[in-house]
């Protein structure tokens, strides 16, 4: 399936086309990366050849063989950060580049456990991450859309240092408000005791079961190869439905009386209760859905996920060689807690074994543990085919075998096939996507460009000139230009300037004025009409200056663009503020002080009405600045469509003012001159300075 798309941006009316490279995608290529071990150790001289490739017991023909071997430990400075979230995701379709996910477990880790892993944790990652793999931190409270990839793990360091104590689980004290709320519903004492210590235990396996089959679907849509997830946690129970949680609760007490507290609302006292607080129909609601939950089973289905997503689970119990799995002042009875303890681990070791990970459990040797896992995803090899069997949108397994003996080897088990319609959606919003790419090179291109000039101003100069090139109403094409004299003293007693239009040789020229300069004043402003019509295409303007008190003559040039009919290119600046009197004023200096409004007008023939915007220097709508449009007719009959705009909320910088029209009728027509309707988008960039 082969897509294409460009995409159409108007810069001062010029119409600047984007191409975007044609892409081909595959939907029955299968790439599956193979981690063969033996004695525990990577085997690092497989060939092609010894490696067999089965999908539902037929066998498919390997196209693609690669033996990657990458290398940790290095400089964080030398590791490329990816600047935007889009950046990330592009480095994370990178075939070669492993993903890392660290889950920190909070409810399932005690605050000793969250210190004692942080730098064994921090130093693994540093040995383990190359110069291509990207890595990211979930937590149970956290979207999987939330979590964003890095390539130096000083981040993650930061992270951790700063949050050192991050384990949740055994806090006397809550952090949780609905916690709380369910401590508040059921006290631990008469009817009601262990109640509240039951929810929270079950809402907080099921939210790290949540967050692990999020975490699984979102990370089998970024890419198709192995993505590694380091689970750092005690385990779970993996609670089952319990019908004695559900009991009748036939507490007697004294009558309830209304309960006084303050609306944070309003800060009054009210009987009422308080608003945030949940009341006992949300305890009991919650303490029935609890009751009913059933982690194992789903367990087993986040691990179909995962397996889906070709993801693999490297989890470790950061409490290292444990004997007891619960503290002396809980009183669990001894049976009881070595059979919660065998529960949590076998948990843990189902997760690894289940995704071909490892886990890392009963022992104090935290870096040796994490070496284990270094060892085994440092080393394997990247193998593609494509499948014989059909986009049925059905689970195909897969069986990768190595005719070696003694080599152990583990793979993706199997891939979740497209359907013929989702293949053709997949394209459809492939295009889309390139479309709109396209659409945004375009743009940054365009506001890029009309920025760009911008850089000259820093560049003091006798004479400034600004032009706009575009159409009159009657139909011929004109030159409207703008000078601006510096604040030197050969200038104080006014100025006569000669204004010439050339062609872009040079040789010919097409038209010419001659402007004076009265005293106080600093600029000008003329048109240039030729009684030849003019052509499409790039004109040079001369101006000769000379000051009453000087004589010598000032030259300066500068070139305008014509666009062919009716579009505009360039535009004409005024100002207005106290330097002007309070008076709007033609300039050439596009510097402007958040003291002064600006005024933009472009030449457009036959337009009835515009609407204007303020972007920033990347594009970015400045949607709370109000920005006035309007269209005015000249005293030669021409109509200028322009935009106005006071500066005093902005802070320095550089700006865009957007400028959109509907076509007009009859000769007009749309953008580049097609008939029509067309809309039309012209830009015009001035600095805000302090």
């Amino acid at each position: 399936m082969k897509v294409a798309a460009a995409a159409l941006v108007v810069i001062g009316g010029a119409a600047v086309v984007a191409q975007q490279p044609t892409f081909r995608t595959e939907a029955n290529y299968v790439r599956v990366d193979v981690y063969p071990t033996k004695d525990g150790m990577p085997v690092a001289d497989l060939t092609q050849a010894d490696f067999d490739v089965i999908e539902d017991r037929a066998p498919q023909k390997i196209e693609q063989f690669e033996h990657v071997v990458i290398r940790g430990n290095l400089p964080q400075e030398t590791r490329v950060e990816p600047n935007t979230v889009a950046q990330s995701m592009a480095m994370a379709q990178n075939s070669r580049a492993r993903l890392f996910v660290v889950f920190l477990d909070t409810y399932h880790v005690t605050v000793d456990g969250s210190h004692n892993i942080r730098r064994p944790l921090v130093d693994a990652l540093n040995k383990l991450i190359g110069p291509d793999d990207l890595v990211g931190v979930m937590t149970p409270e956290m979207s999987a859309n939330d979590v964003t990839f890095a390539r130096r793990t000083t981040t993650i360091e930061g992270f951790l240092a700063r949050y050192w104590t991050w384990g949740e689980a055994g806090r006397l004290i809550p952090r949780d408000q609905m916690e709380e709320e369910y401590e508040m519903c059921y006290p631990n004492s008469g009817c009601t005791a262990g109640i509240a210590a039951a929810m929270l235990a079950r809402r907080r396996e099921k939210m790290t079961m949540d967050a692990f089959e999020d975490l699984a679907v979102h990370l089998r849509g970024i890419r198709e190869e192995r993505k590694a997830i380091i689970v750092i946690s005690d385990g779970w129970l993996l609670f089952r439905p319990d019908a004695s949680l559900q009991r009748a609760l036939d507490c007697k007490g004294p009558p309830q009386t209304p309960m006084v507290a303050v609306d944070p609302r309003g800060g009054k006292l009210t009987t009422k209760g308080d608003p945030n607080r949940l009341d006992d129909r949300k305890c009991e609601r919650d303490r029935i859905a609890l009751s009913n939950i059933d982690d194992e089973t789903r367990f087993q289905y986040i691990l179909d996920q995962a397996n889906r997503a070709n993801a693999s689970f490297y989890p470790i119990d950061p409490r290292g060689l444990v004997v007891f799995d619960t503290s002396m002042a809980q009183k669990v009875p001894l049976q009881v807690d070595a059979a919660m303890l065998k529960r949590r681990h076998e948990a843990l070791r189902t997760l690894a074994d289940a995704t071909d990970g490892i886990a890392a459990l009963d022992t104090n040797n935290l870096d040796a543990s994490f070496k284990r896992i270094i060892d085994d995803v440092s080393s394997y090899y990247l193998l593609g085919y494509y499948s014989t069997g059909k986009l049925d949108g059905r689970f195909h397994s897969i069986t990768v075998r190595v005719k070696r003996p003694g080599v152990d080897v583990r793979a993706r088990r199997g891939y979740l096939a497209a359907t013929p319609e989702a293949v053709t959606a997949a394209g459809a919003a492939s295009a889309e996507a390139a479309a709109a790419k396209a659409a945004a090179a375009a743009e940054s291109h365009a506001i890029e460009t009309v920025i760009a000039p911008l850089n000259g101003l820093t560049r003091e100069l006798p004479v400034r000139l600004q032009a706009a090139a575009g159409y009159t109403k009657s139909g011929p094409a004109a030159i409207w230009m703008v000078g601006e004299l510096s604040a030197g003293e050969e200038w104080r007693g006014g100025a006569e300037a000669d204004v010439v239009l050339v062609d872009a040789s040079g040789a010919s020229t097409l038209a010419s004025a001659h402007v004076a300069v009265p005293i106080g004043a600093r600029t000008f402003r003329t048109t240039l009409a030729p009684s030849s019509p003019l052509a499409p295409g790039e004109y040079v303007i001369r101006v000769r200056a000379r000051g009453a008190g000087s004589s010598m003559a000032t030259n300066e040039t500068t070139r305008v663009l014509l666009a062919a009919t009716p579009a505009a290119t360039g535009a004409v600046f005024l100002r207005r503020g106290q330097s002007t009197g309070n008076r709007e004023v033609p300039t050439a200096d596009l510097r402007f002080r958040r003291s002064e409004q600006v005024r933009v007008e472009i030449p457009a023939p036959n337009v009835d009405a515009v609407t204007a915007r303020l972007l920033d220097r990347t594009g970015k709508p400045l949607l709370a600045i109000p920005v006035a449009a309007s269209v005015r007719e000249d005293e030669a009959g021409n109509t200028w469509q322009t935009a106005q705009v006071a500066l005093a909320p902005l802070a320095p910088g550089d700006y865009v003012i957007e400028i959109t029209r509907a076509g007009g009728a009859g000769g007009a027509g749309g953008a580049g001159g097609a008939g029509g309707n067309a809309t039309t988008r012209t830009l015009a960039a001035f600095r805000v300075v302090p």
